[in-house]
């Protein structure tokens, strides 16, 4: 079996001449794509492997080793708080949206004599600020405050792709100018400041090493997790469960176009109303949680408030599962919110060990993942055993593998909206497969999991959140 070395990329750029924003430019890809790789973070896709050959005049296995023990691979030591998971934002992505939404909040609040506020948007989010809404999220975020947007396609000399500048004036005067990153996942960078790595609080990084402890423990996985997160940490997982619901209430009473051109119709009301005289019971519950996950979905895609779960395009599949159940069974915010502590350390596995970007590793990143997630949680709200619990988030993610991220025109619409709807009532089937079957599995989470970081690996660039290839190629 070949192990791809990544040491060798650094090797080959530095004996070329090369540096990282070389190499990304020669690529058509970030500086930050590269630094990963060369500290092996995460790693190309065969074309880009294709690619780097030529650059380098090398062959193309000269990157890869029969022996994995020559390899030096960056050690897992464990993960990082479930905060860092979940948060609150505007749609339609935590890099484009949820990123700049929070520097435009602090700068609003550091500078409140201002009464007129400009943005200047360079790299990425100039190129598919549009595309995302990140204009509009911006002027939301200072409204009622004026705020003038500009794109900046031409400034080349940024320290990050997603790069901003953010100016206050009070009348006609400058007050306040300032340089800010949106880094991804929803984090920011201050001018001069440095990213803060996420801090490390659990020492477990798979399943079978948390379920062992919480076996030895006789413990739950979200008592597991309470005995590393701080003390205000049930009250952020309410306050994010509430946030859940209301995204979905708000959801279901919108009608009208989605944003962005494509004239999608909102379509989350008119399932949650069409109900039959003679509908079973079925039917009822897939119509159900379908017009949660669309009511969250479209939120999303309308610039609105949502919840990562893990990702903002994945946002609709976990709340759609427990809202549905809670509505059902009649559960207690309480117990769901453990749930969505459970769901929250299956998420944060995926993070760890894989990946949650659909840029990385394709939509199995994200979809599959808040299936996973969503069927973790209601694993645990049925109080099912481990093994039930592991396997129902192994049988969601095994079955998304190889999911292209391909959305049309670039906007989280076409096909994602349906896909969260699709992954919900997937996430039911897992659970129900896995409390028939559990005994007879041959297949561990951890094991799917590295797979599906494999799988994303060898995913062609152009179905990783490019609209470049597949469904993306289609013009409506």
């Amino acid at each position: 079996m070949a192990y791809f070395n990544y040491s060798k990329i650094k090797e080959f750029r530095i004996k070329n001449k090369l540096t990282q924003k070389d190499l990304s430019q020669s690529l058509g890809i970030s500086n930050r794509a590269v630094s990963k790789w060369e500290n092996g973070l995460s790693f190309p896709s065969s074309q880009h492997i294709f690619e780097l050959s030529k650059i380098f005049g090398v062959p193309m296995d000269i990157f890869y080793s029969k022996n994995s023990s020559n390899i030096q691979k960056p050690k897992i030591t464990g993960m990082s708080s479930i905060t860092e998971l979940y948060k609150i934002g505007r749609g339609p992505s935590s890099s484009h949206t949820i990123g700049p939404e929070k520097a435009c909040k602090e700068f609003l609040k550091e500078y409140k004599e201002a009464d007129f506020f400009k943005a200047v948007l360079c790299g990425s989010l100039a190129k598919t600020g549009k595309g995302h809404g990140t204009d509009t999220v911006i002027k939301k975020t200072f409204s009622p405050y004026k705020c003038q947007i500009e794109f900046d396609f031409n400034k080349t000399d940024l320290p990050h792709p997603n790069t901003m500048y953010l100016l206050a004036f009070k009348g006609k005067t400058q007050i306040a100018e300032k340089q800010v990153q949106s880094v991804g996942g929803g984090s920011i960078v201050w001018q001069d400041e440095k990213a803060t790595p996420e801090k490390i609080i659990y020492p477990h990084t798979t399943f079978s090493d948390i379920a062992k402890y919480c076996t030895q423990h006789n413990i739950r996985i979200w008592e597991y997790a309470l005995k590393y997160e701080d003390n205000n940490f049930k009250n952020f997982m309410q306050k994010i469960w509430t946030q859940m619901k209301d995204t979905i209430h708000k959801g279901l009473e919108s009608e009208g176009i989605l944003p962005g051109g494509l004239e999608l119709q909102r379509k989350a009301k008119t399932l949650y109303e069409s109900q039959h005289i003679d509908e079973t019971a079925q039917t009822r519950e897939n119509r159900m949680v379908c017009s949660f996950a669309f009511a969250t979905s479209e939120q999303n895609a309308s610039g609105e408030t949502i919840v990562t779960a893990p990702t903002c395009g994945a946002a609709g599949v976990l709340p759609a599962v427990l809202y549905y159940y809670q509505k059902k069974n009649g559960f207690t915010d309480s117990e769901i919110v453990n749930a969505l502590i459970t769901a929250g350390i299956i998420g944060n596995l995926i993070k760890t060990n894989a990946s949650i970007s659909g840029a990385e590793c394709g939509c199995q990143a994200e979809i599959g993942s808040a299936c996973a997630m969503a069927a973790a949680a209601l694993a645990e709200l049925l109080d099912l055993n481990f093994d039930k619990i592991e396997y129902a988030a192994e049988i969601a993610i095994e079955h998304h593998l190889g999911l292209t991220c391909d959305p049309i025109c670039g906007l989280v619409q076409i096909p994602c909206i349906e896909r969260n709807a699709v992954a919900a009532m997937r996430a039911i089937n897992a659970v129900n497969l896995s409390s028939f079957l559990w005994s007879t599995r041959k297949i561990s989470l951890d094991s799917v999991i590295k797979t599906m970081k494999e799988t994303g690996h060898d995913l062609s660039s152009p179905y990783k959140e490019t609209s470049e290839a597949g469904l993306a190629k289609i013009k409506l």
